[in-house]
C-alpha cells in the first residue's frame, strides 16, 4: 500500500505503508486520507531536523480529532518494529497513550528517541528532496512549536493499494 502526498509548490512525497506490523494506524490513516480530509489542511508543525506535521483539522497542532485509536508501539504493550529513521511516517498524539486520531508527522532526520513511543506506519521513498524543503521553511520558533510563518499546503493525499 502507497501513500502520495502533494504539497502545493513544493512536491510529491510518496510512502511505502506497511499495514502487516500497525494494522490499527495504517487503516485509520488511509480511511482518513480517503475521505478527503486531509487535502486543503497545511504542515502546520516544522522542526528541522526532526519533524514535520500535519494532520490538524484547524492547522493548530493543539487541536484534537473527532475519534482516537489504539496506540501501536511498545510502551502501549503493541510491538511496533519501525524504526523513527528519516522519512519514516508516524501519528502524532498527546500525553495518553490511544489519544492518536488525525494528525501524523515524517521524521526529518533520524528520531530514534521516538521508537517504541509513537506509532510508525510507513516509509518515504520519493520525495526526499521535498521532505527537506519544507522542513527548511521558516517558523514562528517554539513558542508557537514551530507554527510555519506560511503554511504548506496538502493539495491530495491519496493512498494506493
Amino acid at each position: 500500500m502507497k501513500c502520495i502526498i502533494e504539497t502545493q509548490g513544493m512536491g510529491t512525497m510518496v510512502f511505502d505503508l506497511f499495514p502487516d506490523l500497525a494494522p490499527i494506524t495504517v487503516k485509520n490513516f488511509a480511511d482518513t486520507a480517503r475521505s478527503g480530509f486531509y487535502d486543503g489542511l497545511a504542515w502546520c508543525r516544522i522542526v528541522e531536523g526532526y519533524v514535520i506535521q500535519a494532520g490538524s483539522p484547524d492547522n493548530d497542532i493543539m487541536t484534537d480529532s473527532e475519534w482516537h485509536i489504539k496506540g501501536e508501539f511498545a510502551e502501549n504493550g503493541i510491538e511496533n518494529p519501525i524504526p523513527h529513521k528519516r522519512g519514516a511516517i508516524s501519528m502524532a498524539r498527546d500525553d495518553g497513550y490511544d489519544t492518536a486520531g488525525t494528525q501524523f508527522f515524517v521524521v526529518h532526520q533520524d528520531a530514534h528517541k521516538l521508537d517504541g513511543r509513537y506509532a510508525a506506519f510507513g516509509q518515504l521513498v520519493s520525495g526526499f528532496e521535498v521532505l527537506d524543503a519544507i522542513a527548511a521553511l521558516p517558523t514562528y520558533g517554539p513558542e508557537t512549536w514551530n507554527k510555519p510563518v506560511n503554511m504548506p499546503v496538502i493539495t491530495r493525499c491519496m493512498i494506493e493499494e
